[in-house]
Formats: structure tokens, sequence, C-alpha cells
């Protein structure tokens, strides 16, 4: 299994996350390929090696320039009666961007020559984006001025992101907790304090903390890209390193190297093991009627196993453990399953692996008629065979003999074939 860790450290920005792509082997030639397909006038992208406090860093710039007077406006994005605005906002260094709408920015996606699941990727963030800014102004998506993140640069780190990632193909990503910063950032509408609110409603259910440096380390367009891919944050997951990129952004911080670390790696455990995530709770005041019809909707939700036990609980109450096992990316979804049909108030859960035998199903000609087999094996090695209990079921039914006989018959076929 390929796994890519984003290490935030120093927080993230769109810029400092291509720069590290690029830096653990991204090749600049193919990405600039990748976004000059979209046909936007008034930019170009340059690379060089920044030290940052010590650590040498990639630096992914995005130059900005007015169009010439061969490039017709309304060639930069080629929408009909669509093209970019110049407005006079100001980033935090001062300098001037234009600003592209919604429509204007997914049309030049849809043009460009990237595949067709990085387009709904990467026309799926910006929506991200706008709904974000909607929320936090009160008006439709519709009526959102994208500001910042519809500058150029912005467009070009999160289409650039997009195109990075599905590059590398990486089959886990998972992100460190994010340091937002502190102290105050000044935005197209005023002066807001770290996180900005754009931010703020991009993050969901990632976890921030501040380190007390204070600046603005986590932008809009980083929380959006870690958040889009990570599948879970925490720690380094046990692999074995292949590759290491810094990404360098803009300041220079005298406590940190102002960087974004990626490691890509192979998990270092078999190749048949994979990761779960058990999710736990004990009930004592619950119609048992309910354990049954909950069950059914956790598996339809995509649940692995789920089991109950018998306990004991406070004031000398029988309770139920109720133990759910499922992949990483499920338990949100298990978990708001859990408290809308149950009475719990609390869920547990902790990550860990699990190893499964290959399965397979055999069907095998007995004395009375076929039943299958789920047969488990590892390295080729048969190593379990079980009939399937509703085979047996239907053959006791269908001839009027015991399941037991059946059972024996089948095991005998098995061991006979």
């Amino acid at each position: 299994m390929k796994i890519l860790y984003f290490d935030c450290f120093a927080g993230a920005a769109g810029d400092m996350i291509v720069g590290a792509l690029l830096d653990a082997g991204l090749p600049f030639d193919e990405l600039k390929r990748a976004l000059g397909s979209l046909a936007v006038d008034g930019w170009d992208v340059s690379v060089d090696r920044v030290l940052k406090t010590g650590v040498s860093a990639t630096k992914f710039r995005v130059h900005e320039h007015p169009p010439t007077l061969a490039q017709h406006p309304d060639a930069s994005f080629g929408a009909a009666g669509a093209h970019a605005h110049p407005h006079p906002s100001h980033d935090s260094h001062g300098t001037h961007h234009s600003h592209h709408s919604l429509v204007e920015i997914e049309s030049a996606i849809g043009r460009s020559a990237l595949s067709d699941s990085a387009k709904g990727r990467a026309i799926s963030m910006f929506r991200r984006l706008a709904e974000a800014e909607a929320a936090i102004h009160g008006m439709p998506v519709e009526r959102v001025h994208l500001h910042e993140v519809g500058a150029i640069d912005s467009i070009i780190d999160i289409v650039g992101a997009v195109f990075a990632l599905e590059w590398f193909a990486a089959d886990r990503i998972v992100a460190s907790p994010l340091n937002v910063g502190g102290g105050t950032v000044r935005s197209a509408h005023g002066v807001f304090p770290v996180p900005a609110p754009a931010t703020l409603k991009l993050l969901g259910n990632a976890p921030v903390y501040s380190s007390g440096i204070q600046s603005e380390l986590l932008t809009p367009t980083g929380a959006l890209i870690v958040t889009e891919y990570a599948s879970s944050f925490g720690p380094v997951p046990a692999m074995t390193v292949e590759r290491v990129g810094y990404g360098a952004g803009d300041r220079e911080l005298p406590e940190t190297p102002n960087v974004v670390r990626v490691i890509v790696g192979r998990a270092a455990s078999d190749p048949s093991a994979t990761r779960v995530v058990t999710l736990e709770c004990e009930i004592d005041d619950m119609n048992p009627q309910i354990f049954g019809a909950l069950m059914e909707k956790l598996y339809a939700a995509g649940a692995l196993e789920v089991y109950y036990s018998s306990v004991q609980m406070k004031k000398n109450r029988p309770g139920t453990l109720m133990t759910i096992v499922a992949r990483p990316d499920h338990r949100e979804v298990l978990t708001a399953l859990v408290f809308r049909e149950s009475t719990t108030i609390g869920v547990r859960y902790q990550e860990m692996w699990r190893e499964c035998l290959d399965r397979e199903m055999i069907a095998v000609a007995t004395a009375v008629g076929p039943v299958r087999f789920k047969v488990a094996s590892r390295d080729g090695q048969v190593l379990n065979a079980q009939p399937e209990f509703e085979d047996l079921a239907k053959l006791s039914a269908d001839r009027g003999i015991p399941i037991k006989e059946v059972q024996a018959l089948a095991l005998k076929a098995w061991l006979e074939r």
C-alpha cells in the first residue's frame, strides 16, 4: 500500500503543498503542461530552491502579469461572454490579483487536459470554496465573489495539487493535525483573527492547534486541499519511507521552517494487512428489539463486522457492548448512525491493523446435491474450508434430511474431491 503523509507542523498553503510534491518527485514539466491546458492567460510558474530556517525546500511560484494586447480578455477562459475582471483587492504581500467567477473556473477546468476524475475533483473543491464563502457572507452560492480563492495563483495551486496527487496515486493519504498559527490576517473583507473564517469553514472535523506563532500558517487553499484528500489525521503511520519533499511558504519564521513536509512510502506491515477502525459503546437503556434493526443498518452503511456482547454496567445493571469494525473512512458515517439510531451518548474508537486470509467460493458435488464451500488460504495453502449453511439448510429441506447429516456428507465430499 502506497502512503502519502502531509506533515503540517508549520501549517499549509496551496503553493507549499505543490512545492512539497514537486520536491518529492513530481516532474515540473508535466505539471506545467497540465496547468497550461487550462488555457488561462496572464500567468506563468517557476520553481527554485530556498532555505527556510536551515531547511532546503522547493518554492513553487505563480507569476501573474497582465494579458498582452494580442490576448483578448474574452479568450482568457473561452466561455461565451465570460472573462477575467481585475479587482483592486490585495493579498498579504500587497500585490494585485485579478479574480474569476466560479463559472469561469469550472469552464476552464472542464476544457483542460486533466483526467475526468481530476476535473471532477477540482470542480468539487472550488464548489466547496464557494459554499464556504456563501455560508460566511449569508448569500446564495451564485452570488459569491471568490476574492482570494478566485485569484489566479489560488486556481493554479488547487488545480496543480489535484494533478500532483493523482500523479502520485497513493492508496492512502494521511495528515498531521494542522497548525493554524495565530494573530490576525487581512483579506478582501477586512482584518480577521486567525484562522480566517473561510479556513475554519473548510476544516470540517480535521484536528487543529496553534503553536503560538503569530502569523496565518493555514490558508483556505491549504485547508481545502488537505481536508479533501486526507482520509485520517494523526502521527506518521507505520511505513517505509521512499521519498521526502519540502515545500516552502512565503514567510520567514525564526522558530520553525515555514514548510510543508510530504513523506511518501509503503505500508510497513504485510501487504495482506489493512487498516480498520473499531467503534465501541455500552448501552443499558434501549429496547432490545432495536439492536437487530441497528445491526442491519450498520452493515448497509459499510460496517465490516458488528457484534454484541453482554456486560455489567453502572448501578449493577446488565447492558450490551456494541462493537463495530469498519474502514477508517466510514467512521464518521457509522458514528452518526449509532447516535441517531441508538440511545448511547458516547462512542469510543481506535484504528488498528487487520489481516485476513484469501477467500474464494468453490462448489462441491455431494451425494445429495451441490454445496458451496468458503475456502480460506494463505500463500496458496488452503487453511480452512466450511460449507455454506444456506446451502445445507436448503438441501435439508428439499431432501428431508437433518442438516447435520447434509453437513457430514458435504465435508466427506470435500475431503474426497
